[in-house]
């Protein structure tokens, strides 16, 4: 594994309580435990919009009364959602996932943070199958933290014909021995493994994550409609980054998109920055799929929230120009800089959703995928105070997560 400095493996929320700041400009994270009444925005909660509506917050949770000490905030003409849930993000901030320290994973999940998604999965790319390992016992001590929700492996076991920004020659088959050893290397905090289900070991490799709890996604695949739905009855649930990296819908080939589309098992995956998806495209997984089975992911890289230039996915060299991310070699997309506010931001402007189907691809839905809307993917009393406080025009002004600021909107 590799080697980290005396308190690298500290948690951001121990360093926050300790009064170390993100490395950002403007968060601010709250030490005062004094429960907090937010009052007059327009709520987003499972049932609908609560017009002038209030989130209690006491301790880490939503409560439903407020203490008679409750500090109470005006956030009139302002919108609140629940924490942003990210399935499928390789880093930010300038630092991977897939490669680094855990200082360096830290700046990427604290990157996000500030942008909204209070609970993140850190996905990896393809790579050697010891360095995946590696990497995985890396990331399950954050998730022993509780600093992500788990791990989920992007490669190796997808396929060279949709490789997209993956290492074509560490690619291989989906062989259940092999995926097991990835699991096993997570201990217990693989959360998701995206295989192409056609190749050798693929609908077997579903079976075994299936048994073990692990959620076996589609994608980087060119499989036939039939294949998928193959794949699909034996436990696949997730297309990851529907419409990218798989076969376009055909009339007499309809491939993976239709298969995924019409099977009320599958969560798809949509990246919704504007350059991976045509608006029409999303506008049919939408009505296809329906809002509860969509979930809005980054599909981030070093990039996001850091800037244009180069970097490293991988193995392989990505250039940023402009916010879009590509192989320096072939032109690929490499995956994006997207963060979900601006996902979120796109999605009621341009998109023209309503804000409770928003809410919904980027919280609730994620949440109940990963087993965890017990807790998070909802204003409800005895959840995680999760929240991000949107202005009028859905841009973001405050970040909460289990109670503590991460981005202070200081008002009141």
């Amino acid at each position: 594994m590799t080697a980290t400095p005396p308190g690298a493996r500290d948690s951001i929320d121990q360093r926050l309580r300790r009064g170390a700041r993100p490395a950002t400009n403007s968060p601010h994270p709250a030490t005062d435990r004094t429960p907090l009444i937010l009052t007059g925005a327009d709520v987003v909660l499972p049932t609908g919009t609560v017009r002038n509506g209030q989130v209690i917050v006491e301790g880490t949770r939503i409560t439903a009364t407020a203490p008679e000490n409750a500090h109470v905030v005006d956030v009139t003409g302002h919108w609140l959602v629940p924490g942003f849930v990210d399935i499928h993000n390789h880093g930010g901030g300038g630092a991977s996932f897939t490669s680094g320290t855990v200082d360096d994973v830290l700046t990427g999940i604290r990157t996000h943070r500030t942008h909204g998604t209070t609970t993140l999965v850190a996905s990896t790319v393809t790579g050697d199958m010891h360095f995946l390992a590696q990497r995985a016992g890396l990331l399950s001590e954050l998730a022993e933290q509780g600093d992500i929700a788990g791990i989920h492996f992007e490669g190796p076991f997808i396929s060279p014909c949709r490789k997209g920004a993956h290492s074509e020659a560490l690619l291989r088959d989906p062989d259940p021995a092999e995926v097991r050893k990835l699991i096993d290397a997570a201990r217990g905090h693989a959360v998701m493994v995206t295989l192409a289900t056609e190749l050798p070991g693929g609908v077997d490799s579903v079976r075994l994550l299936s048994e073990h709890g692990v959620i076996a996604a589609i994608g980087h695949t060119d499989a036939t409609y039939e294949q998928t739905v193959e794949a699909i009855d034996a436990g696949a649930t997730v297309a990851t980054h529907l419409f990218n990296a798989m076969p376009a819908l055909g009339h007499r080939a309809p491939g993976p998109i239709a298969a995924l589309l019409e099977d009320e098992r599958v969560t798809v995956e949509l990246i919704n920055d504007g350059t991976h998806l045509h608006p029409a495209a999303l506008e049919l997984a939408f009505r296809h799929a329906g809002p509860d089975r969509v979930a809005f992911i980054t599909d981030a890289m070093d990039a996001a929230g850091f800037g244009d230039g180069r970097y490293m996915l991988g193995p392989l060299e990505v250039e940023v120009a402009d916010g879009v991310a590509r192989l320096v070699e072939g032109g690929s997309i490499a995956g994006s800089t997207l963060t979900q506010d601006r996902a979120f931001k796109r999605a009621v402007t341009i998109d023209r959703l309503s804000v409770e189907d928003t809410v919904a691809a980027l919280s609730a839905n994620p949440a109940r995928l990963l087993g965890l809307d017990d807790r998070i993917g909802s204003l409800e009393p005895g959840k995680d105070a999760d929240l991000v406080l949107l202005d009028a025009d859905f841009g973001l002004k405050g970040v909460m997560r289990r109670g503590e600021w991460v981005v202070d909107p200081q008002l009141g």
